[in-house]
């Protein structure tokens, strides 16, 4: 696919065809970032549910090993 940017006031813009954008599953709302590897433009969206989740693991098992010091801080 081939794509040009399109003038939007003094930016520029890239227009994602809505087909694309349900494949990649991604809605107006979705942050996206932008990065280079220095010759390409990489679109990427953020996929916050992932780092959550993996949070909520690492947060859990955090508090399993250590539920006795956490109590003990606690009171």
């Amino acid at each position: 696919m081939v794509k040009h940017l399109t003038r939007h006031g003094n930016s520029a813009a890239l227009v994602i065809d809505k087909a694309l954008l349900a494949l990649l599953r991604i809605t107006m709302k979705t942050p996206l970032e932008l990065s280079t590897d220095g010759k390409n433009l990489i679109i990427s969206p953020l996929r916050n549910a992932q780092r959550a989740s993996r949070f909520r693991t690492a947060l859990e098992s955090v508090n399993r090993r250590h539920a006795k010091t956490l109590k003990a801080l606690a009171e």
